[in-house]
């Protein structure tokens, strides 16, 4: 009998370390996420593409599209932060506002920017903290959003001064998207945001933790996922639990344009579909069977007859 308890104990004790240790290395992995320049390095590894539409491409709109531009300065909490803004092409139907994802670059807003230029908007390719052209952060992270969304707010300030200026639509891709969430949430310029567009969206960094933990084979994986939401206060000075902005976007009241892919093994595509589900206010969804941002790349009909349909549901 005490054979069997032993076994049983030592068979517990071995189970609880598998989880605590496999749960420490995925916590260190998501916070490794966030720390500056290891996502950038991997990806400068590849060879850039040369078509402007895909991510990657590094160039200013004029060598990339050929359209005009002007370099403008951002006024952030942090510094002043570059950015590129492309007029409308004759009138000005409204104006917008890019935001890229972690590690990215301003670029890869130009298959957006196209589509934009055409209907007839002004549009700003911003940076961000952390971002080449932008200030460093002191404690060289990202924030998941919790620390860019004042550098949104500065550039939403700019692009719409005052309540008279027509509202804003913001695109956002990835954690552009946190970002977004953010500054809706918090500032007190959101309400100059009158049309919103995600690509891939991170809206909880919990779902980002449990979708890494879901990628490999191991077992007791949730198991091991709610394990590294536990020690990641320990990894990473962010209060990463308030890192969650699907209730606000379901709350925001304007249009609202979603693609996703269900291969997207960087951020999960579930809690996109449910924000889409969730919502009453007009929402136009594309949900494809891509990467990581890869929808556009997967099928640019679709995805611009989508994008189009969006448009004209913002009013001026």
């Amino acid at each position: 009998m005490r054979i069997v308890v032993f076994l049983v104990v030592l068979g517990l004790v071995a189970l609880l370390g598998y989880v605590g240790i496999t749960g420490y290395f995925l916590a260190h992995a998501a916070a490794g996420l966030l720390k500056v320049g290891p996502v950038a390095a991997v990806l400068a590894t590849a060879e850039p593409p040369g078509d402007p539409q895909a991510l990657g491409y590094r160039g200013d709109p004029m060598q990339a599209l050929s359209l005009p531009f002007s370099t403008v300065d951002i006024e952030t909490p942090l510094g002043t932060a570059e950015a590129w803004l492309v007029p409308a092409a004759g009138p000005e139907t409204g104006r917008a506002i890019y935001v890229h994802g972690i590690a990215g670059a301003r670029e890869d807003g130009y298959r957006i920017l196209s589509l934009l230029h055409e209907a007839g908007w002004s549009v700003l390719l911003m940076t961000y903290r952390n971002d080449i052209g932008a200030p460093t952060s002191p404690d060289g992270s990202y924030g998941f959003g919790l620390s860019e969304w004042p550098d949104l707010q500065a550039a939403v300030a700019q692009m719409a001064p005052d309540e008279s200026t027509p509202g804003l639509l913001v695109v956002a891709d990835s954690m552009g998207g946190a970002i977004l969430g953010q500054f809706l949430g918090q500032s007190p310029l959101a309400g100059r945001v009158r049309a919103v567009a995600l690509d891939s969206p991170a809206l909880s960094f919990a779902a980002v933790v449990d979708h890494l933990a879901a990628q490999g084979d191991k077992p007791l994986r949730s198991v091991i996922a709610w394990t590294a939401r536990q020690i990641l206060p320990f990894q990473s000075p962010l209060p990463l639990a308030q890192a969650e902005v699907g209730a606000t976007f379901q709350a925001f009241a304007g249009p609202m344009f979603i693609a996703h892919g269900t291969g997207d093994r960087i951020v999960p595509v579930g809690p996109s579909q449910a924000l889409a589900a969730a919502r009453s206010a007009p929402t136009v969804s594309l949900w494809t069977e891509a990467g990581h941002l890869g929808s556009y790349a997967g099928d640019p009909a679709a995805y611009r007859a989508a994008f189009t349909d969006f448009l004209k549901r913002i009013t001026p």
